[in-house]
């Protein structure tokens, strides 16, 4: 099969690699669509130190299963599913809590599963999406209606339920509540349309280019706020802040703007994979009892939370077609991340 292979920093090679498996807990799956995730640009360049190489990236990836191990149960040849990284193992703490999202022992293959002329290939998050197939623990992935668009079914498995999923799970956004998004990217579009769903009355999309502060309006922002002093201007117009404030970038500068741009009793909720770190004043702690919280994969156990997505798509309230802005063939990979890199567009998925 051709997967997208990284063997040096900055860019994928095309190559042709073998595939073993199933093992007795695992699913072979043959790829639809894998979307393009600011995360693997992150590893592609080495913003993730220690991810090991030659590896196959993708972790946003919609098929059908084609073989299943002797253990898996609720899964079967013929399948339309979906993958996440977040594989859950079931047993414990944190899972028979509910926060499989969390898991402290995810499951995965005992050893390589890719390989090229006995060489073995590392998958990265144990999937491995920008591939034509795949090879993956049962518990990373769930069963969808089949009639969902490939595409959207592959962008569901990290950007929705990320960005849905921290509003409506990790926050709770109640209705009638405001929110600033910083951030329209991928996530971020997925915030504002979650922060619709939720019954926010007031979504203002905060980014520095035009055509994303446009498309949020399509997702559901109310204001739109383009410029350095986003927090300054957000505070104008709310007279005093919003309640929810979602930084999905990453920055240590809009990680404090979100903290700026709360009112009293605000929570600035943080989605964006950055590393180093942030101070922020202690006094808006304690005069206005604010809040800073992660939100990791949106808090969500994706194997419940993403058929629910699918039915909010289905029935009209999510809208996934207009965020895949480029379908394009795996050959082509490396110029979906040179767009993403610049900014066009909100995301880019390989369509096989």
């Amino acid at each position: 099969m051709k997967a997208a292979v990284l063997r040096e920093l900055g860019r994928l090679s095309i190559e042709d690699v073998d595939l073993d498996g199933p093992g007795a807990d695992e699913v072979r799956i043959r790829v639809s669509a894998s979307g393009l995730c600011h995360s693997d640009y992150h590893v592609i360049h080495s913003d993730i130190p220690g991810i090991p190489r030659p590896a196959v990236l993708g972790h946003e990836a919609a098929g059908v299963i084609e073989a299943a191990g002797e253990n898996v149960r609720n899964l079967q040849v013929g399948d339309f599913v979906t993958t996440c990284l977040s594989a859950y193992c079931g047993e414990c703490g944190e899972c028979q809590t509910g926060h499989t999202h969390l898991c402290d022992a995810r499951p995965g293959p005992s050893g390589a599963r890719i390989t090229k002329n006995g060489e073995p290939i590392f998958a990265l998050s144990n999937l491995g999406g920008f591939a034509e197939e795949m090879v993956v623990h049962q518990r990373a992935v769930v069963k969808m209606p089949g009639e969902l668009p490939p595409a959207a079914a592959a962008v569901m498995g990290c950007a929705v339920l990320t960005g849905v999923g921290s509003v409506l799970n990790s926050a709770k956004v109640e209705p009638g509540a405001t929110v600033a998004v910083i951030g329209c990217g991928g996530i971020g579009l997925n915030v504002v349309q979650g922060a619709r769903i939720a019954g926010a009355s007031r979504i203002i999309a905060v980014d520095l280019t035009p055509a994303k502060l446009e498309l949020a309006r399509v997702f559901g922002a109310t204001d739109t706020v383009q410029g350095p002093d986003a927090a300054a201007q957000v505070l104008e117009m709310t007279g005093g802040g919003v309640d929810y404030a979602f930084e999905a970038i990453g920055l240590a500068s809009t990680l404090r703007d979100a903290f700026a741009m709360l009112r009293k009793r605000g929570t600035a909720v943080l989605i964006g994979a950055g590393g180093g770190e942030v101070s922020l004043p202690m006094g808006p702690f304690l005069l206005k009892e604010v809040r800073v919280m992660g939100a990791r994969m949106g808090s969500s156990p994706f194997q419940l939370f993403l058929p629910k997505l699918a039915q909010y798509y289905l029935s009209g309230q999510l809208k996934l077609d207009e965020l895949v802005s480029h379908k394009i063939a795996l050959s082509e990979i490396n110029e979906g991340y040179a767009r993403m890199a610049a900014g066009e567009g909100a995301r880019n998925v390989i369509v096989f």
